[in-house]
């Protein structure tokens, strides 16, 4: 049985995300009603505020859950079972999780959701393409230079547009995805560096890649100030995480979407004709 799409209202944690306002964009597309919430945003959402939690949800049919700072992270369990608890004592029937492929720290966090009592499916994914274009690594690109830990293990980077329609065909797709923890990359394995090579291509300029150590990766962010609890999370997640447990593909996407995911060389060439990674635009 397919869910009527018509008066069906999701809330949307993260919209303002590289993957939450995407959701945004592709539920609307399917005729949702949305709430797109974030901590800045006319539907006031805050993890770390659970007073701005039922107002968000209160008359929601449905919820998409994108938790930061990582669904793995310390803590991360206890808060996201209690927000799906809360989610169904007010009438939310159907939970996504947009999940980490190959984390084992986010297991705790998916089975939180799964014993809350609502219909659920969680997505798993790794590497999104659009961490090249949008935050913090943005600004390397521009430089012209990537310095990441990511050695040059193999990556499925996927499009994060497709990661959003397979959130929102969990939603509105009834039995058929409801139960399911989904598996989803793009259609290639790309190192680092030949992802950033590709960029380059497209862009028609000199970006290069540098890898380090998860360590000295570590060391650079407590300089920008990010918590010592958060800098050991992300460097043990590095450590792990990218060991190339990820370095296989999945049909994912084309067995939920019946399509082919967007490939990588599209997205560059996407961000390049945009002027994405040009710094003259910025």
């Amino acid at each position: 049985m397919t869910t009527n799409a018509v008066n069906m209202t999701v809330l949307v944690t993260g919209a303002t995300g590289r993957v939450g306002r995407r959701v945004v964009e592709s539920a609307e597309a399917a005729g949702l009603t949305v709430r797109a919430a974030s901590r800045s945003g006319a539907v006031r959402f805050d993890w770390a505020d659970r007073s701005t939690w039922a107002d968000a949800l209160r008359g929601a049919d449905a919820a998409h859950i994108a938790y930061l700072p990582d669904v793995g992270a310390p803590g991360a369990a206890e808060t996201v079972g209690a927000f799906a608890r809360q989610a169904v004592e007010l009438g939310v029937r159907r939970l996504t999780l947009l999940s980490a492929r190959g984390e084992h720290q986010a297991h705790a966090t998916e089975q939180a959701v799964r014993d809350a009592g609502a219909e659920w499916t969680v997505v798993r994914a790794s590497w999104f393409a659009q961490n090249l274009s949008e935050g913090p690594f943005l600004e390397g690109m521009l430089d012209g230079e990537l310095v990441f830990p990511g050695g040059e293990v193999l990556e499925p980077f996927i499009d994060a547009r497709d990661i959003a329609d397979v959130v929102v065909a969990a939603l509105t797709g009834g039995d058929r995805l409801t139960g399911r923890t989904l598996d989803l990359t793009g259609p290639r394995l790309l190192t680092f560096r030949q992802a950033v090579a590709e960029v380059s291509k497209a862009a028609g300029r000199d970006i290069a890649y540098l890898p380090v150590t998860a360590r000295e990766y570590g060391a650079a962010l407590a300089e920008f100030g990010i918590p010592a609890e958060e800098v050991e999370f992300l460097i043990e997640l590095f450590e792990t995480n990218l060991d190339g447990r990820n370095a296989k593909l999945s049909d994912g996407v084309r067995e939920v979407l019946g399509r082919e995911p967007r490939d990588f060389a599209n997205f560059a060439r996407e961000c390049a004709e945009a002027g994405v990674f040009n710094p003259a635009t910025v």
